[in-house]
């Protein structure tokens, strides 16, 4: 059976994970998704990923990070841009997530970035999700 949405899909599994203090998730992978777990570790969310070779689409394992034994660095992780209802926007409309404490991540022209390299760079985008 095929997946609608393999993105909610991801995040849904890294917030499951992140509720049972599990300390890594593993994902069917894909080259955005990949790209999408190399932003989350360059901002910090997570601690690292790795893809998994397998006879089928790899596996993309998200290795989550926690401040002490309780308390996890991601506090929300929320898609926005859905299958159904996409949303774009231009580079001075990218939106500011709990005042810079959090990220939007932005599939752009130059590739999956988050809002304050899209900002820098002066391009736009679809919103993927935000996270803090």
């Amino acid at each position: 059976m095929s997946m609608t949405d393999p993105i909610a899909d991801m995040l849904t599994r890294i917030r499951n994970g992140i509720m049972a203090k599990m300390q890594k998730v593993d994902i069917p992978s894909s080259n955005m998704k990949v790209s999408l777990a190399n932003v989350l570790k360059t901002e910090g969310f997570i601690k690292n990923y790795k893809v998994i070779a397998d006879q089928k689409q790899g596996v993309l394992r998200v290795y989550l990070k926690y401040i002490d034994e309780k308390d996890s660095v991601v506090n929300e992780i929320k898609r926005i841009s859905k299958p159904g209802s996409r949303r774009y926007v231009k580079c001075d409309e990218i939106p500011s997530v709990k005042n810079g404490m959090g990220i939007a991540v932005l599939s752009t022209s130059k590739g999956i970035l988050a809002d304050k390299s899209a900002r820098e760079a002066g391009i736009g985008g679809e919103i993927i999700c935000t996270v803090w």
